[in-house]
């Protein structure tokens, strides 16, 4: 796979299905050569072979005589294209029938498939891009938030891959100083500077450290913050689900236990994705099947971000005692307190609650009171002052590995330093350092690694 394929791919660059139109996207050497072949221009004088880059054209797709489409062709010549190879695009219309003759008639004439993300493969292996921009080309194709939008817009514009490379660069110069002292080490030569080596180190630790822990808010921006409903049967826990989601996605009951299975649905609020999850109610019972949703509902807390501890207005009197037994079960867990069925309860006992609870919410999911406070509450819970102020938020896993591998070289390489032990000794630890950074950007892959990660694109990117 680290070998540039020199053959050309075709694939279905728009959603298969009825459209108003369809783009076919060819890459190749002989990409436009062969294109040329069934395409005949309005003016019957074009040969796409001749045309300057990013034009185009207006004819048919013809086989043998019979026309197939009146397309707009679009040619990009290498190596200005998404691949850095001769690029071709057909615009035809959107009929299935339309699609699958014009990719029939290319295949059954040199040209095949493109595999998964096989466009964007050839884009890094051709250095149009490195290979954390390539893995942020999906991102961005499976945001569904403007939160999830910007992290991989910010990554595929070369944020990241800049900050990654200078701070590998330095890492290589200080590295080579290193590298030759070994070389030199009979004679006794210093030929890196031991204080200027331990700042770059502590530099590249802060660096280091900052990215990875911004993980933390990039995977759930990335993936949705989940958030689980709890309480006691009937509190009102499916019905604000519905609520939240404007819809009746849960069923309400006045029979308790009648939610046996964790229900999920996502809204978007603020530009951030949230994945609500309405849990069985937490009880005593005797009934298996709701004994399973119950041992869910446990699950489902562990998993979440934040959990919206429901309460009922008429129960109220043991408030303090329900918060203390979820908190003292999950002492790590950000736990926010709703008290519902608002409606039960007078202007005086609310002012009452709310003075007595930091940050308690006070709302009536049935009547859609209150709902904004808490969707106002969750926005104030994201932390999005690093997306705001643009600054890079690491989203994927693999980076998160890579960092945290790269990290813990860095660690033992200053410890190295620290105890003034001989250089040859922690060299290695410089060297995988360098390893794992390159591991990010690209410089460093197998056929493996960037088999299971384009595997993982859509065909025709």
């Amino acid at each position: 796979m680290n070998s540039i394929k020199k053959d050309t791919i075709i694939a279905l660059a728009t959603p298969s299905g009825v459209g108003a139109i369809a783009v076919i996207r060819l890459s190749g050497e002989k990409s436009i050569e062969i294109v040329n072949q069934f395409f005949k221009s309005k003016s019957g004088k074009r040969n796409l072979t001749e045309v300057k880059s990013h034009t185009i054209h207006l004819g048919n797709i013809i086989e043998n005589d019979r026309i197939i489409d009146e397309v707009l062709i679009t040619v990009f010549k290498n190596p200005k294209s998404y691949t850095g190879e001769n690029v071709v695009e057909i615009n035809c219309h959107g009929s299935v029938y339309i699609q699958q003759e014009i990719l029939q008639l290319f295949l059954q004439n040199g040209v095949r498939n493109a595999d998964a993300g096989e466009f964007t493969l050839r884009a890094f292996l051709n250095g149009k891009m490195d290979l954390s921009q390539a893995e942020a080309v999906a991102d961005l194709i499976a945001s569904n938030s403007a939160a999830s939008h910007q992290v991989a817009l910010q990554q595929m514009r070369g944020g990241f891959s800049t900050e990654i490379e200078n701070l590998r660069q330095q890492l290589l110069n200080f590295a080579s100083l290193i590298e030759l002292e070994l070389d030199f080490a009979e004679e006794d030569v210093e030929f890196a500077d031991r204080t200027e080596f331990k700042k770059l180190i502590d530099k590249i630790n802060a660096v280091l450290k900052r990215l990875i822990d911004s993980f933390a808010l990039g995977n759930v921006l990335k993936n949705g913050i989940p958030i689980a409903i709890v309480g006691e049967p009937n509190v009102g826990k499916s019905t604000l689900l519905n609520a939240l989601l404007n819809e009746e996605k849960a069923i309400v009951s006045h029979i308790a236990g009648t939610t046996r299975d964790a229900i999920e649905d996502e809204i978007n609020i603020e530009g951030v994705a949230y994945r609500f999850i309405d849990t069985a109610g937490i009880r005593t019972t005797e009934d298996f099947v709701e004994n399973i949703g119950i041992k869910k509902t446990f699950e489902n807390i562990e998993k979440a971000q934040l959990v919206l501890q429901l309460i009922d207005a008429e129960h109220i009197d043991t408030l303090q005692k329900n918060i203390s037994q979820l908190e003292t079960k999950y002492p790590s867990k950000k736990i926010l307190t709703i008290v519902n069925k608002a409606d039960l309860l007078t202007e005086e006992q609310i002012l009452t609650l709310k003075n007595k609870f930091e940050n308690l919410i006070v709302l009536s999911a049935k009547h859609k009171t209150g709902i904004h406070k808490l969707t106002e509450t969750l926005t104030h819970l994201v932390n999005k002052g690093a997306l705001s102020n643009n600054e890079t938020i690491v989203s994927n896993s693999r980076h998160f590995e890579a960092l945290n591998n790269a990290y813990n070289s860095i660690k033992e390489v200053q410890k190295g330093i620290d105890l003034n032990i001989s250089t040859d000794l922690f060299a290695i630890d410089i060297r995988q350092a360098l390893f794992h950074l390159g591991e990010i950007t690209g410089e460093v892959t197998t056929e493996d690694l960037l088999g299971n990660i384009f595997a993982n694109f859509c065909i025709g990117k």
